[in-house]
């Protein structure tokens, strides 16, 4: 009896977890969970704390939110928000174009050969950073093309050249984001228009509409959720990014990575519970962006839960 119930139990036991893939793969997942989500909601926690004046090491110990009000006041904060957001928003917009325009102009070729795809993953795959650097190597004053048009005749010097990283307007910030993700978004843009077919234009063409009405109110149509969606998620990262505004941005006013990181690493302690203060407001805005995303995923998708939420 003793054998026939334990049989029993640890047949049950084994059709629970068969019946329950998710809890089978969160337990898998669980040592791997701990660690990652330990170091970082720990450091997420640390972080708001010390921002809101918890920093015995600076001689705080009293929870205020005397470093958020600061920072309404703190010229070189506002210059800087105003320069990422209108960074981040200008990389981003002419990454959605030229990601939608690439997208739309690979997409024959991309239903015939697979190795499209694979060359549009290649600038994936390589990091910001790599990007920063060659971006130096080419066309700063002492870059490739400042030497090639110094060689020519074109410029007298070198340093005639005209600045285009660490510059006022950030065009080197722009055009390192624009490299690595353009081929993102027109790789989401072409997943779509390639899983959608061409029937509904076709159908279109047949009904007397020409090459523009198709495009405008049937193509576009049809992809807008995948550039929306991928351009927030671009701009969401922009945003926080750290690495080229860090090599291609100007030291002052610097996107607002780079005045966290400085602060956070000045001799001055007292400056750190400001530097957390800005580090939270990005991830506050990137955590508000990533939420747009997911509900522009629900209107426009249809779904309840992008894919990647699931």
């Amino acid at each position: 009896m003793r054998n026939g119930g334990t049989t029993k139990i640890r047949l049950n036991g084994e059709r629970a977890w068969r019946a329950a893939p998710r809890f089978r793969v969160f337990v898998m997942l669980a040592p791997a969970l701990v660690v990652i989500g330990g170091l970082f909601v720990g450091g997420l926690v640390l972080a708001l704390a010390q921002s809101l004046g918890y920093f015995p090491a600076g001689g705080e110990n009293a929870f205020t939110f005397r470093h958020y009000q600061a920072l309404l006041f703190d010229e070189e904060f506002l210059q800087s928000l105003l320069l990422t957001f209108v960074l981040a928003s200008v990389a981003t917009i002419i990454s959605a174009g030229l990601g939608l325009a690439l997208a739309l102009a690979l997409r024959e070729v991309a239903g015939r050969h697979r190795f499209v795809g694979v060359l549009l993953q290649i600038p994936l795959a390589m990091p910001h950073l790599v990007v920063g650097v060659i971006l130096i190597n080419f066309i700063a004053p002492s870059g490739f093309i400042a030497r090639l048009a110094f060689a020519v005749g074109i410029i007298s010097l070198p340093a005639d050249f005209p600045l285009l990283t660490n510059d006022a307007y950030g065009f080197g910030i722009i055009s390192a984001y624009v490299i690595k993700e353009t081929p993102f978004i027109a790789l989401m843009t072409l997943a779509v228009l390639l899983r959608t077919g061409q029937e509904y234009e076709l159908a279109a063409r047949t009904l007397g509409a020409n090459r523009r009405q198709r495009l405008r109110y049937v193509t576009l149509p049809l992809v807008a959720p995948a550039v929306v969606s991928s351009a927030l998620l671009v701009l969401a990262f922009i945003f926080g990014a750290f690495e080229i505004p860090f090599l291609l941005g100007r030291t002052y006013p610097a996107m607002l990575s780079v005045v966290a990181q400085r602060r956070f690493t000045s001799v001055n302690l007292s400056e750190r519970p400001d530097a957390l203060a800005v580090a939270v407001c990005l991830a506050l805005v990137a955590t508000l962006l990533v939420y747009v995303y997911m509900r522009l995923a629900r209107v426009l998708i249809g779904t309840t839960k992008p894919t990647m939420f699931t």
